[in-house]
This record gives C-alpha cells, sequence and structure tokens, in this order.
C-alpha cells in the first residue's frame, strides 16, 4: 500500500523547490515587527508561520526588530514583543536582532547606489514627489535632480549624513522607472533626514532607511532564506528584488507572501488602540478586552489555544475573515481537560438548612475535573449556611423551571438534596434568604430510595467562602453594529465590562496566583488577574463563557 503523502501548504512547497534545486542548502526564517505598538492576534500567526517553517526544516529563526523609524519607536515596545514572541514558544536563542545593527551596511549600500547611478539625491518636498509620481493609469514624471552627476549625489548624500541639512531639505531616491506600471518602483524614497535620537544608536544618525530599502537590506545581511511576509508586501516584492540584486548579494533572499489573519468584530489598529488607551476607556494596550497578544495572555488565553486557532486558519494566498467564536472555541479547547472545576456564586444569596445540626462541619470530596483523572480531587467543606446563585432561587417560577422554589426538592452538587421551605424578603422585596430542609441520607448527591431531582445547583460554604472580585468581559464594540461609525470612529459597546463584587468565592480560589485559571461550573473559564491580584485577593478575569456557536469543520454538531 502507498504511503500517504502529507499535504503541505505552497509555502513549504516553494522551499522543498528551492532546496531540490540547490537555490539554498538550508532554510532561515525571521520575525521582523516594527517596535511601534504591542502584537495582536494578527502577529501571531506570522510569528507561529515563520518559527514553525525553521523547526520544520532543521534551520534558523530569528527576531528581528524593523526599527528604522524614531518617530514612533519606544523600548516599551521592544520588551513587550520580546516577552510575546517568548511566551508563544518561538524560541529565537541569541538570534535577536536589530535592523539598526545593520545601519553601516545600510549607507554603505546606498553608496554603492549612488556609485552605480542607480540613486540620485532629490531636493522635491513631499508634496512634490506625490506629484510627480502619477497614478495608477498615467505614468510619473522624472525628478529635477534625477540627473545629477554621481559626484554631487556623493557629496550631497555625505553631508546629509554629517547633520549639514534640516529635516526635509533632501530625500535618497532609487533611480528605477519612472514610468513604471508598478507605483512602488517609481523611484521610491530610500533614505530621508530626521534629526531624531534613536533607541538604539542614539544620536550617530541623522538620515535613516526607509522600510522598502532596509527590509530587503537585513534580511540579505543576515541571511535569511525566506523572507515570509503578508499581502500588502506583493507589491513591494519587485522592489525588494531590485535592492538585493542591485547593492549586489550572491544568494539573495526569496520573498513569499501569504494572507493576514482578519478577526470580525475585534480592534487592531494601532492608532485606535492608542485613543482607546490615551482616553482611559481600556486600561493599557494589555486590557482583556482587546486583542493584543498581552491582552489574550492577560485575560487568561494560553500559548496552545493561540496555535490551534492558528492552525484551524491555515496558510493561503487569499485574505478572508475568521469568526472570533473559532478563537473562543480553541480556548475551551485547551482549558477543557486541563483545568479543575470549582464553585464560584457570582450573585449570592444566603441559603439556610434549618434541620442541618447547628456548628457542624463536614468535608465532601470532590473531583477536580471529571474528565482529567490525573487532576484528583479536593476537600470541600459543606455546612448549615451556604451561599447560591440568586437566579437558582424564583419565589414564582415558570413552567420547567427546575431550581429552587417552595416545596421543590434540587440536588446541591457533589453534597445533599434539598427542598425548599420558605423565603424572607428586604423592605424592597428583594430576597435575602432561603431556607431549606436536606435528606441526609442522599450525601454525595443520589438518594438510596431511587427519587430523581431535575434540577442541580452549585454553592459555596458561608463558613470558608471569601469575597472575590469577578470582572465578566465582553466585546470592546457593537458586535451588532459594526466596528465603526459612518465617521470612522470606534462603535464602542458600554458593556463590554462587568466588574462583579462581593463574590462568594470557593475557599481554594484564595491562593490563585498570576494566571492560574480555573472552570467556574455552570459560569466559565476564569484567570487570576496577572496585575490585579494581590496575594490571597486574587482578581477574575472571565476568559470565555461555556458555550460555544463555533462548529469545526467536519463536526456533525455543534460544539457544546
Amino acid at each position: 500500500m502507498a504511503e500517504e503523502k502529507e499535504s503541505k501548504n505552497f509555502i513549504e512547497q516553494f522551499i522543498d523547490k528551492d532546496l531540490e534545486d540547490g537555490v539554498y542548502d538550508h532554510v532561515q526564517t525571521r520575525f521582523p515587527p516594527e517596535p511601534n505598538g504591542y502584537l495582536h492576534i494578527g502577529h501571531a500567526k506570522s510569528i507561529l508561520l515563520n518559527y514553525g517553517i525553521a523547526r520544520e526544516y532543521g534551520g534558523e529563526f530569528s527576531l528581528r526588530f524593523d526599527d528604522t523609524n524614531p518617530t514612533k519607536e519606544k523600548e516599551e515596545y521592544v520588551r513587550s514583543i520580546k516577552e510575546d514572541v517568548e511566551w508563544l514558544g518561538a524560541d529565537y536563542g541569541d538570534r535577536l536582532f536589530f535592523a539598526s545593527d545593520y545601519f553601516d551596511q545600510m549607507y554603505e549600500g546606498a553608496v554603492k547606489l549612488i556609485k552605480k547611478g542607480k540613486a540620485y539625491v532629490s531636493s522635491l518636498t513631499a508634496d512634490q514627489i506625490r506629484e510627480y509620481r502619477g497614478t495608477l493609469t498615467e505614468p510619473g514624471k522624472d525628478d529635477p535632480d534625477r540627473d545629477r552627476s554621481i559626484e554631487e549625489n556623493l557629496r550631497l548624500f555625505t553631508e546629509m549624513k554629517e547633520g549639514k541639512y534640516p529635516d526635509g531639505a533632501y530625500t535618497l531616491r532609487a533611480k528605477i522607472d519612472m514610468a513604471s506600471p508598478n507605483i512602488n518602483m517609481r523611484d521610491p524614497i530610500i533614505y530621508r533626514i530626521a534629526h531624531l535620537t534613536h533607541h538604539n544608536t542614539g544620536d550617530k544618525w541623522c538620515i535613516y532607511p526607509m522600510y522598502d530599502y532596509a527590509h530587503p537590506m537585513e534580511d540579505a545581511v543576515e541571511g535569511v532564506t525566506h523572507s515570509l511576509c503578508t499581502l500588502e508586501f506583493e507589491d513591494h516584492r519587485p522592489l525588494y528584488n531590485w535592492v538585493v540584486q542591485e547593492v549586489g548579494f550572491d544568494n539573495p533572499p526569496r520573498q513569499i507572501e501569504f494572507a493576514k489573519m482578519y478577526l470580525t468584530n475585534v480592534v487592531t489598529g494601532k492608532r485606535y488602540i492608542k485613543k482607546l488607551v490615551e482616553d482611559g476607556i481600556v486600561d493599557g494596550w494589555d486590557d482583556p478586552r482587546l486583542v493584543s497578544i498581552a491582552a489574550l495572555r492577560r485575560r487568561g488565553f494560553t500559548p496552545e489555544s493561540i496555535k490551534l486557532f492558528v492552525d484551524l486558519c491555515g496558510i493561503s494566498k487569499s485574505n478572508a475573515s475568521v469568526d472570533y467564536a473559532q478563537l473562543e472555541y480553541c480556548i475551551r479547547e485547551d482549558l477543557k481537560p486541563r483545568d479543575k472545576r470549582v464553585m464560584a456564586v457570582l450573585d449570592p444569596v444566603k441559603l439556610v438548612i434549618d434541620n442541618y445540626p447547628e456548628g457542624q462541619t463536614e468535608e465532601l470530596e470532590v473531583v477536580n475535573n471529571v474528565e482529567n483523572e490525573s487532576l484528583g480531587s479536593r476537600k470541600v467543606s459543606f455546612s448549615r449556611e451556604l451561599y447560591i446563585e440568586r437566579e437558582d432561587f424564583m419565589e414564582e417560577p415558570p413552567k420547567k423551571y427546575f431550581r429552587l422554589f417552595p416545596g421543590n426538592e434540587v440536588r446541591l452538587m457533589n453534597a445533599y438534596y434539598v427542598t425548599c421551605t420558605g423565603f424572607e424578603k428586604d423592605s424592597d422585596g428583594k430576597v435575602t434568604l432561603i431556607h431549606c430542609t436536606y435528606d441526609p441520607e442522599t450525601r454525595g448527591g443520589s438518594s438510596p430510595d431511587g427519587r430523581k431531582v431535575k434540577g442541580t445547583i452549585h454553592w459555596v460554604d458561608a463558613a470558608t467562602a471569601f469575597d472575590g472580585v469577578v470582572r465578566l468581559y465582553e466585546n470592546i464594540v457593537d458586535e451588532e453594529k459594526g466596528v465603526y461609525n459612518e465617521d470612522g470612529s470606534l462603535n464602542l459597546n458600554p458593556d463590554s465590562l462587568k466588574v462583579l463584587e462581593g463574590c462568594k468565592l470557593e475557599a481554594c480560589l484564595k491562593e490563585a496566583e498570576a494566571y492560574d485559571s480555573f472552570q467556574f461550573v455552570r459560569t466559565g473559564y476564569f484567570c487570576a488577574d496577572s496585575r490585579d491580584s494581590k496575594p490571597g485577593e486574587p482578581v477574575f478575569n472571565r476568559v470565555v463563557s461555556l458555550k460555544s456557536s463555533f462548529v469545526l469543520p467536519g463536526d456533525r454538531k455543534e460544539k457544546r
């Protein structure tokens, strides 16, 4: 029987062909973020793709910061990006690089282009350059400085480097083709004057390379073999190839483009997130309502869930949007077998078992996760006074309501059958206390006489439970109305965050540390917040609810 061939994506097929043809004898990839903001879920795809390809082919993977624009770059962003990449498990070892490490080589490459007659110094303003560039249907016009002599270009470029001219006085342009149908090839700017302090090089430079020139230079200097980029760089590929060819690299990298990953009804644009932060609508780039990698980590997502999500989305050449429910499905699938299932009452009302002996406390053995025996069990205290969810009691219930109401018997999860005998209200008519009796023969949640109950509710022991803060998150934007208003502003959801104080939490949760996650039975998955939790005082973020609307391709029924 013939062996079944492994299905490979188009990037792997290109790499296989390059290796087979001897174009390269190894594989080297990189993740090249600009340190001008925090990474989001879309970047995770690029990180895991580049790292995964390097591992698959026994090659090398680097983290490289494209720090060519000091106007927007900060050390804070460098630190956050490193943390994100490492958290996702993309091990770059000692291969941490910066574009600014190669500013000398980039400058030498530009000088080489000038000497070859392939670059010239222009005195046009930015507006004039745009005007001369032409349109998609009309060719551009030659820059009046296009035919400067090589000697004058070298002199001017040297003087630009020496700081003799103010910002905007000159630029260095590649000399390619002003009539090219690809606007990117119409003598693009490759250097600009910017008297700015750089986070890595200080005040050494007052001229900085443009991204489209710097990026291929970095790849080539480092020895990258396959430069994996998103689709918007497809039209820039001819310029990428022109730079590495004209500067003269013997074995230049190959650029391959793939589709970005778009999530429905989320905010990923850096300027929008920055405004949300500055306006105090969110409490930072890692606010759990965002989909920055830092925010997802703080909310309680795991690296494994992100990897599963990226794998499900796949690698393609066509842009497509992915429903946020698919990301939620992935975190449920990851947490379901690994988390302990504990009891937490978010909207508590006290329940008293009148016929339970006063002052008595017992311990019940509770399995931590019925789907994962390795998580073992724990002891849960039980006594006369408990807390239950307010919604688990109704004075006048509708049909098919099987929880507590006067005269009805229910099961207290893992404990006893109880029957409601009455209740008390305050002056506003709010129920403040529920009275019950219990059947001591039903310990563990089953009756020796075989009688059945239709309702099971969770609870916590009033004697050992502690007051906790629980935060319920929804999408930061109104999903029904869409992400943006007609004026381009964000259509914000006023109910994106609900902070519940005075929740009654099972005693074992008190020792939860940052990022510890649990399933709160019947409520969802929750994670101890990494910023606001204190020793003995955890604050819990809801990671995701229990129910899913996402159906995994090939499944016949909805995942619940």
